[in-house]
């Protein structure tokens, strides 16, 4: 009895314990573009439909699951995920003004970092995507929003927010119960392929799926434990060579991933692998803030999950254009439930 009373002891200390299938509840937010904007725009109501998706957030316990996923009310969320392209212009001045570093300070406002310090009432985890600028020393005005993105890394590793964090201070991983949360930037990949012609400055992700393979090896091994994997983009984006897709999926195939979240490209639901006898991955395209956001929980060896938006009015413009405009209502939509993996 002795040496077992030993063994739990060593094992909580090393941190390997976790909350057992039965006691797993994980409830989280995940968004993406939010695009934050500034002088000169042509999207002068965005910031404040951020914001106002930034209330909804937080007020998100006051809702239930739609009933046809199982309804219930949701539980107050552990974090608020923005994957990307979180401001618009990464590295752009605009009549002297350096509208990039005007651009992060609306972002700051508004997601704030540990739900104390913005007017999001959770910790926010972001990442960066192909609008968020180039890597540090390599932006032309004077602000780089990767330096910043940086900073914000090591405070949420001093917090305790994220538990591992890549030696480039750009991509992160952290536990809630026994779930692994890991952020890869940009996109999956080490570097960009020399097959794809697009920016390689821009589009570099800088490391992030040898991060990955070293992260997964250490802090999930064979545990069997449910994997969320997070980027700006996902499959369906067009820098990203089907060479590096191949790698990313042989990389992850042996893992339980519970769901690949991503944004970039719009709004939905999809099953994704390299053919048809592989397992599939769920994939969770996670849409623009300014539009609404998914509620997505993990219990016990079943996730769900929803887009809550906006329900916008489309009509025509007195020039010609559609015109889009909000009179305050939501609704859920992209809803599903899926099984996980059985935990080891």
């Amino acid at each position: 009895m002795s040496k077992v009373i030993a063994l739990i002891a060593l094992l909580l200390l090393s941190g390997t314990v976790f909350a057992g299938t039965d006691g797993r509840d994980v409830t989280f937010i995940s968004t993406s573009d939010s695009h934050y904007v500034s002088v000169g725009t042509r999207h002068p109501k965005r910031n404040a439909n951020d914001r106002e998706t930034v209330f909804a957030i937080n007020a998100v316990t006051d809702l239930n699951w739609p009933e046809a996923i199982g309804g219930g009310p949701i539980d107050v969320p552990r974090g608020v995920m923005l994957l990307g392209d979180v401001i618009d212009d990464g590295d752009s001045m605009f009549e002297g003004i350096n509208i990039t570093e005007k651009q992060y300070e609306h972002f700051v406002a508004d997601f704030g970092l540990d739900g104390t310090d913005g007017v999001l009432k959770f910790p926010a985890f972001e990442t960066w995507g192909n609008h968020d600028g180039p890597p540090v020393g390599a932006e032309r005005y004077g602000f780089s929003f990767q330096a910043r993105f940086k900073e914000r890394n090591a405070i949420r590793k001093q917090k305790g927010l994220i538990d591992n964090l890549s030696s480039t201070g750009l991509h992160y991983s952290w536990d809630w119960d026994d779930v692994h949360f890991v952020t890869l930037g940009i996109y999956p990949a080490d570097v960009q392929n020399a097959k794809i012609r697009y920016n390689k400055v821009w589009h570099d992700p800088q490391g992030a799926l040898t991060f990955l393979r070293e992260d997964l090896a250490k802090n999930v091994g064979d545990s069997g434990r449910p994997v969320i994997l997070m980027s700006h983009c996902g499959i369906d984006a067009d820098w990203w060579h089907e060479e590096d897709k191949k790698a990313f999926y042989d990389l992850v195939a042996s893992y339980n991933v519970a769901a690949y979240i991503y944004g970039h490209s719009g709004t939905g639901i999809r099953q994704w692998a390299l053919t048809e006898t592989q397992r599939k991955l769920l994939c969770i395209n996670d849409g623009q803030t300014e539009n609404g956001f998914f509620v997505i929980q993990l219990q016990n060896d079943r996730i769900r999950y929803g887009f809550y938006g906006k329900q916008w009015k489309t009509e025509t413009g007195g020039d010609g254009q559609p015109k889009r405009t909000w009179e305050g209502q939501w609704v859920w939509r992209f809803t599903g439930t899926a099984d996980m993996q059985p935990t080891k």
